[in-house]
């Protein structure tokens, strides 16, 4: 057993999946490094080089780590996606990072650092950028008005709203109003017979 092969699966090492896969022979299952499982007695564990040779030699897949997904980084990445689609479908709502590891049922610190290892932002980096990506779309639209589509984008107030927009975007919600009035008004004018 290749020493630090053994340190990876004792420390749930997410760096070591995909290049490696561990199999338990006492129960025939395979697993990723990062599997959260308990860790088996080293006595017990085989080493493959890839899920084929797993299954090749008789072990099924994990169905915690499913080291059959195909994402790139295994139960990680899976949990990554669930954070995305969360943050998507509830980005108007007061998000924290304990209430989203409390409906994945992990804690905050894991959550947080797996979430950056993957996606290389941190989940409150990542509702920002879809809360202003949201503003600039509703900011397009005539007839809404500041305050609206702060409330409306999960913003606690308007201040903070301008504060965070101007910050990411470089202008406030006004300023990039007029900027996408003016730029829309020239398309027209461009686009009218001489």
């Amino acid at each position: 057993m290749n020493e630090e092969y053994w340190k990876a699966i004792v420390e749930c090492n997410g760096a070591f999946d995909g290049r490696f896969y561990y199999g338990v022979a006492s129960t025939r299952i395979y697993c990723l490094p990062s599997c959260r499982s308990k860790t088996p007695k080293k006595e017990h564990t085989r080493i493959f080089a890839t899920a084929e040779e797993a299954r090749k030699s008789g072990f099924r897949a994990c169905k915690r780590c499913r080291p059959d997904y195909p994402i790139r980084y295994g139960p990680d990445g899976e949990m990554a996606i669930r954070v995305t689609e969360l943050i998507e479908s509830e980005y108007d709502k007061p998000l924290t990072l304990d209430r989203l590891a409390e409906v994945l049922h992990t804690s905050s610190s894991h959550l947080h650092r797996t979430f950056r290892r993957v996606t290389g932002m941190t989940p409150a980096e990542y509702l920002r950028n879809i809360r202003i990506q949201t503003a600039v779309e509703k900011l397009k639209e005539p007839g809404l008005n500041i305050t609206d589509i702060a409330l409306a984008t999960g913003f606690r107030t308007a201040s903070h709203f301008t504060t965070v927009f101007r910050e990411s975007m470089g202008y406030s919600p006004s300023e990039y109003r007029q900027l996408h009035k003016y730029a829309a008004a020239n398309a027209v004018e461009k686009r009218r017979p001489i």
